[in-house]
């Protein structure tokens, strides 16, 4: 059946209650790669509970209690298996504390007719017990579900300048690093088991996008904030490509106001993994 983006803008997701905890923050910033060299002391702060901090993209793995999946939503029939994740955005209201206890409410926010797809973009407010924490924003494609007549959406924005970066940050992912991100909840065999991963026309298993998402956020904080992650306001990026564990990330940026336009690109392939992201940075 075709999109009916009215009635599902009009679905009301259950809202609901989350924690976490020190140990899921570590873990966390191992999956993403933290920890390399283990004994440096900007490293510590990520993987030893003594000075620990959050990097904002620990948002989107943390339990809220909201979400819900798009599966038997009304007007919203499609087939599962043409689901794309393409964009991600994490917006903080306030630096994200060590542990706590979340409500999240989760919505459809808008969806676009893309021609051959339906983009459909979905928000999730995220409260602590003192007041609101932050909010996730995230672009789904849902491929053959185009054509129901919508509006086709804004362009992409957050387009890398037409000059040489300003910095470009070389970084390498683990040999396992796929395997230490599915234990902060994505199992999807994709990223563990070869013979998947071949059927999904893949050499080998790659990594999470999220995974490269926070990968990413990391080398920015470490090499060009001096590793505090209270500077970071929002973090948005799209989705460009794939990369592969043990890769080495060449994340390029450029200053542009409050904001710092960033891309990375495997090494080794010369192929782009995270495209039109922008770290806004806080005042």
């Amino acid at each position: 059946m075709p999109i009916d983006r009215d009635k599902a803008l009009a679905h009301e997701f259950p809202g609901g209650e989350g924690s976490y905890g020190k140990d899921d923050v570590i873990l966390y910033h191992l999956g993403v790669g933290a920890g390399n060299p283990p004994t440096d002391p900007n490293e510590l702060e990520y993987t030893y509970e003594k000075n620990l901090k959050v990097l904002p993209t620990f948002a989107v793995v943390a339990r809220s209690g909201g979400g819900g999946g798009l599966s038997a939503i009304p007007g919203l029939e499609f087939n599962p298996t043409m689901l794309l994740h393409g964009e991600q955005d994490v917006e903080l209201h306030r630096p994200l504390p060590i542990a706590a206890k979340l409500r999240g409410k989760t919505r459809i926010k808008d969806i676009y007719d893309k021609g051959k797809a339906a983009l459909v973009l979905m928000e999730n407010d995220v409260s602590d017990e003192e007041g609101p924490l932050y909010t996730t924003r995230m672009s789904l494609f849902l491929r053959g579900e185009g054509g129901f007549g919508g509006d086709s959406g804004p362009k992409a924005g957050n387009e890398a300048p037409d000059r040489e970066p300003d910095g470009v940050i070389e970084t390498r992912t683990l040999p396992q690093q796929a395997l230490l991100y599915r234990l902060c909840g994505d199992k999807n065999p994709l990223h563990a088991d070869p013979d998947f991963a071949k059927a999904g026309g893949f050499d080998q298993p790659i990594i999470h996008g999220l995974c490269s998402y926070g990968h990413t956020c990391k080398a920015v904080v470490d090499a060009v904030l001096g590793g505090d992650v209270t500077k970071v306001k929002r973090y948005e990026a799209r989705f460009r490509g794939v990369g592969f564990p043990g890769e080495t990330y060449l994340t390029s940026y450029w200053r542009e106001g409050d904001k710092l336009l960033v891309q990375s690109k495997s090494k080794e392939r010369d192929a782009i993994i995270i495209s039109n992201a922008a770290v806004t940075l806080a005042s």
